[in-house]
């Protein structure tokens, strides 16, 4: 009966133990990935989108501060890419199309930016956004041909770009939503436009109901 109870007891420790590990690695139950738990840690932060300089698809050169007091959806992609960023950026025309047209421009831009600077000049992102209907402007296609101001935004973002030696990149991918601070405020799942529209549209009237 002892041997027993104490066999009892020590498998309670150690379940005990191993739930305790496991709460504390995945965040309190709420991570169970490294990427949600990646999420996680950037809303607790919500970083300040560092000063860069931007190139677009015009040519157009100017800081992040173009978007001064307007709301900012951001995607991270390079036009090469033969995986995810395909249906990323066509999701992000999704939630564009579900935008109302009175805060398009005015209230909020969509910012697709480029992490190959090196491949992603001006021509070849104005041709890469005819694909999903990007007009340029108020949905933007850019890139950062500063290597240190690209790396200090990936970083403060949470972006992986890993190289290969065949000129691809292994990423993570997710809408990135700025507030008219330029302070993160969401970070949501690309595979779901229609949530992250009815995320954005709620902030949007909210705001205007207010």
């Amino acid at each position: 009966m002892n041997n027993r109870r104490r066999h009892i007891i020590s498998v309670l420790v150690v379940c005990l133990f191993g739930s305790l590990l496991f709460y504390v690695g995945t965040d309190g139950f709420t991570a169970f990935t490294a990427e949600t738990a990646r999420v996680n840690q950037l809303m607790k932060q919500q970083p300040q989108f560092p000063e860069v300089t931007f190139e677009d698809s015009f040519g157009r050169i100017y800081p992040f501060t173009e978007f001064e007091n307007k709301y900012v959806l951001i995607t991270f992609m390079y036009t090469t890419c033969t995986s995810v960023c395909w249906q990323l950026e066509m999701n992000m025309a999704e939630v564009y199309d579900q935008i109302p047209k009175q805060f398009i421009g005015n209230d909020i831009v969509f910012l697709s930016i480029s992490f190959d600077p090196e491949t992603d000049d001006s021509e070849t992102l104005d041709e890469y956004k005819n694909y999903f209907k990007s007009d340029g402007e108020t949905w933007r296609m850019a890139r950062i041909p500063d290597q240190v101001e690209l790396e200090r935004l990936l970083q403060e973002f949470g972006v992986i770009v890993i190289p290969d030696e065949y000129g691809n990149f292994a990423h993570n991918s997710a809408f990135y939503f700025v507030d008219r601070e330029g302070t993160l405020q969401h970070v949501m799942d690309f595979t779901k436009p229609d949530e992250a529209a009815a995320t954005v549209r709620a902030v949007l009237e909210k705001e205007k109901e207010g």
